[in-house]
């Protein structure tokens, strides 16, 4: 194992991943009418494609660097063989699903990492391997990391990015062609205690504007939360909470308790929520391309069916 590389079954160090390269069992489409047989093989098969959901842009989500802390702006990134640190300048990259199969669905992701790394591969481009092909427009979100080594940044400026980045989707959603009340927010493990920030915390009257995009609204229509740490769980789910959807392994043993905690603040506050308790398989099965077990080969196609029962892949 590389030193640098998150353990499985460590606690809040989200993104572990297997050997790259097995990419031979992809997570099958919803099924469809005979008639669009043909165009979903052609989609499966496109995942094997070296170009597929190759960026489209990455673009500050600040014009002149975060708030107060301008001047690290032009600090370089550090990547690792799957992740990265030194996040200075927090920003978006986008990967577009092709226009004639584009539902204008979007999914906002916040990659894992412990909050010392961002595990940019299998939480960030694998999502864009997967949801691309069903028509999800896919924007994965830099943001800074605590607990990283002589970081001068609190878990307060990872919520702040996570606004701005919803914020930030939704002011270019006619750009992208996406539906602004359409907008997922996907946060693992510790960028689902982000995520878990960003919808209960939301907006502080307290947080720096620069500009027309913090007046738009940052709360996401509907949320993901894949194995997500225990950072950020609100002591009660408000009824205007956005939909989620929420999937973790039972032996997960830093993260699967969260989401079993949510659950019946979900059911009380009488908020739509699914849960997915997989029997085993530990913490960071990513979108399960790199798994034995078939479960978690295939759990990507749990959630399309979620988007699709709630009308959120519903084409413009």
């Amino acid at each position: 194992m590389h030193p640098d590389r998150p353990r499985a079954d460590r606690v809040g160090r989200g993104g572990a991943e297997g050997p790259a390269g097995d990419r031979s069992h992809l997570p099958r489409r919803p099924r469809r009418p005979d008639g669009e047989a043909v165009r979903a093989l052609i989609l499966a098969l496109a995942l094997l494609a070296p170009g597929l959901a190759q960026a489209q842009q990455q673009i500050p989500l600040w014009p002149n660097g975060a708030p107060g802390f301008e001047s690290r702006k032009d600090m370089p990134e550090i990547p690792g063989d799957y992740w990265l640190r030194s996040i200075n300048n927090p920003s978006v990259t986008v990967y577009l699903p092709p226009k004639d199969i584009a539902t204008g669905a979007a999914l906002v992701v916040l990659p894992g990492g412990g909050h010392r790394i961002l595990v940019v591969r299998s939480e960030g481009t694998d999502v864009a391997k997967v949801l691309n092909p069903a028509g999800v427009a896919v924007f994965i979100i830099k943001y800074r990391l605590f607990r990283e080594e002589g970081s001068p940044y609190t878990i307060e400026h990872a919520r702040q990015d996570a606004v701005r980045g919803v914020r930030w989707v939704r002011s270019h959603a006619a750009e992208y062609g996406i539906d602004p009340k359409r907008i997922g927010l996907m946060g693992f493990s510790a960028g689902g205690e982000t995520a878990n920030l960003e919808v209960y915390q939301g907006a502080l009257a307290s947080d720096p504007k620069v500009d027309a995009i913090d007046q738009v609204s940052a709360r996401p229509d509907f949320q993901v939360l894949v194995y997500p740490g225990p950072l950020g769980v609100p002591d009660k789910v408000p009824a205007d909470t956005p939909p989620a959807f929420m999937v973790a392994a039972n032996d997960d043993e830093c993260c699967s308790a969260p989401l079993v905690d949510l659950l019946p603040k979900f059911r009380a506050a009488k908020v739509p929520v699914e849960l997915h308790l997989f029997q085993a398989g530990g913490h960071a099965f990513n979108m399960g391309l790199r798994k034995e077990q078939a479960s978690f080969k295939h759990w990507p196609n749990l959630l399309v069916d979620w988007l699709n029962d709630n009308g959120w892949m519903k084409p413009r």
